[in-house]
């Protein structure tokens, strides 16, 4: 693509912007001043769409986003179905000199990251892979590649015949009767019962990336749960895939996308955590926008209801032990879903029928700052989708992986994410205290965060009007000889970190909250000067 603002079109899986590995390495500065501890990538690995998750070769970093040493051929004219004329595409992603400059780039990359005391995550996609991998070869991009074997659609003798599920056997050469993941004969469906050769190079991979010289710091692990054939043997893959993971690298995160309860992986001899779609995403989305998290329904009934934000969150936080609630990834969007701050214009649809403009208008940036606000100081890890912070909308994939606006960012928003991302870090409560809702309400939530040593509350008014709040602190353990701190308050007209001191009384702390607002207070038990309550100092 010419052009970095065009929206991405429906289906436009060979759309491609330019981006790549050296631009992460450039913006490196950008994203540790923002505050950013961890990079999270979706897959990088060789493959033909621009999602890549439909994996062609797990053992190389994609070399249009990595290395191009050595290239030629032709690009396949539009007019052409057939990708064995696609020359140069092929001698970029089979040519071993491309494939391994590609490595070596991704390895610098991880060691500038790790200086910066940053970390990287790397998206696993072992469940299936794409028809253009090398060990199926539907393309037949490998077929007449020297150093390569026959792939399993091409030939009944391939040594990755057992990697896949064939319905017929008498269709050889190029047997297109295999088991693709949901019927999508693009994603090749892995047969690990019927392949010990598949779960041992899938075990390697999955050793080999957290190992050096890559030293990746995880796996986020793609519809972990329909790995396999049956829940015994998902179960089985995963204790083994742990075991080979924190054997390499004792301190790698194991991420799952899951959604549902995820208790019985979560029992620390499988996953570490989950993206955080129960305990997080979808309550919090109901109750800020009345939006369900793709946009397309709109529910006024949940809209503000805190009985279903409350029991919602209570009940899923219960399927968690600690460990894997206090690194659960937290997320407002990401490349699944509408973009949160698209929700907050209550518009149900998709791009395909309602176009690019209807995901912009309307927009409500003190939602957003709400639901940062809530991010910030919610049990997890905050995860902020590329973009988010610089104000990109859009409606569900593809829409939502619209390119960074550089020179067009929303400036006072990415300053506002800087300034709570530096909360979330100062305040170690958020990451390991204890959570209790105070006072709750129509449109009105407040919760505490707590330790012995570190006491913080949390206030949100999410209703077109004023509202007065009177929560009860003794229950965060704050005492009335203590007072309160506000460290942020956001309402519609922006957000304002100047400093103000609340008292405490008979147990209680009375607020007064504008519309669409949020503040959070922090416990200070120290000597204050002589003031009145209420006043700045």
């Amino acid at each position: 693509m010419k052009d970095w603002n065009k929206r991405p079109a429906y289906m436009g899986i060979r759309e491609f912007y330019g981006g790549d590995l050296q631009g992460v390495m450039d913006k490196l500065d950008y994203l540790q001043d923002l505050g950013v501890e961890v990079i999270y990538f979706n897959p990088i690995f060789v493959s033909p769409s621009n999602h890549k998750y439909d994996i062609q070769d797990y053992d190389y970093i994609d070399p249009h986003y990595g290395k191009i040493v050595s290239d030629g051929g032709q690009v396949l004219e539009p007019w052409d179905k057939d990708n064995t004329h696609a020359t140069k595409y092929i001698k970029r992603v089979t040519d071993k000199e491309n494939l391994e400059a590609s490595n070596a780039f991704f390895a610098k990359l991880v060691e500038e990251v790790h200086n910066r005391g940053m970390k990287i995550i790397l998206d696993g996609v072992f469940n299936h892979c794409g028809s253009f991998n090398k060990w199926l070869d539907r393309e037949r991009i490998y077929e007449n590649q020297p150093g390569y074997e026959k792939g399993a659609y091409i030939d009944k003798d391939s040594p990755y015949r057992s990697f896949f599920k064939f319905n017929n056997e008498h269709e050889w050469p190029y047997n297109a009767y295999y088991d693709g993941w949901w019927g999508h004969d693009t994603l090749p469906k892995l047969a690990y019962e019927e392949s010990e050769k598949l779960y041992e190079y899938i075990m390697r991979i999955a050793g080999k990336w957290v190992s050096p010289p890559f030293n990746v710091d995880g796996w986020r692990l793609d519809v972990a749960a329909d790995l396999g054939f049956s829940n015994e043997y998902n179960h089985k893959f995963w204790k083994e895939f742990r075991k080979v993971v924190k054997k390499a690298n004792p301190d790698a995160l194991i991420l799952a996308e899951h959604y549902g309860d995820a208790g019985m992986w979560l029992k620390g001899d499988e996953w570490d955590t989950v993206m955080n779609y129960d305990a997080f995403m979808e309550p919090m989305t109901w109750f800020f926008t009345g939006m369900e998290k793709h946009s397309d329904e709109y529910r006024e009934d949940m809209l503000g209801n805190h009985e279903n934000f409350v029991g919602a969150m209570t009940h899923h936080m219960s399927n968690f032990l600690a460990p894997s609630l206090q690194v659960a990834m937290n997320e407002l969007s990401n490349h699944d879903h509408s973009r949160f701050l698209t929700r907050t214009n209550h518009c149900v649809g998709r791009v395909a029928n309602l176009g690019y403009e209807a995901a912009e208008n309307f927009i409500n940036k003190a939602v957003l700052r709400e639901a940062v606000v809530m991010q910030m100081t919610w049990p997890g890890a905050p995860t902020i989708y590329y973009g988010d912070e610089a104000g990109v909308c859009g409606f569900t994939d593809p829409d939502n992986r619209r390119t960074y606006p550089w020179g067009q960012e929303d400036l006072e928003l990415i300053q506002y994410h800087k300034d709570m991302i530096k909360i979330h870090k100062e305040n170690p409560v958020l990451t390991h205290g204890s959570l209790k809702f105070l006072d709750s309400r129509r449109h009105c939530l407040s919760y505490g965060r707590f330790s012995a040593d570190e006491q913080m509350i949390v206030i949100f008014n999410n209703s077109d009007g004023q509202q007065e709040f009177s929560i009860p602190v003794w229950q965060a353990n704050i005492g009335n000889a203590d007072r309160l701190l506000r460290l942020v308050l956001t309402d519609e007209n922006g957000y304002t970190m100047e400093p103000l001191v609340y008292d405490i009384c008979r147990g209680s702390v009375n607020v007064t909250m504008s519309r669409t607002s949020a503040m959070i207070l922090k416990c200070v038990k120290t000597e204050w000067p002589d003031q009145e309550p209420g006043e700045c100092f």
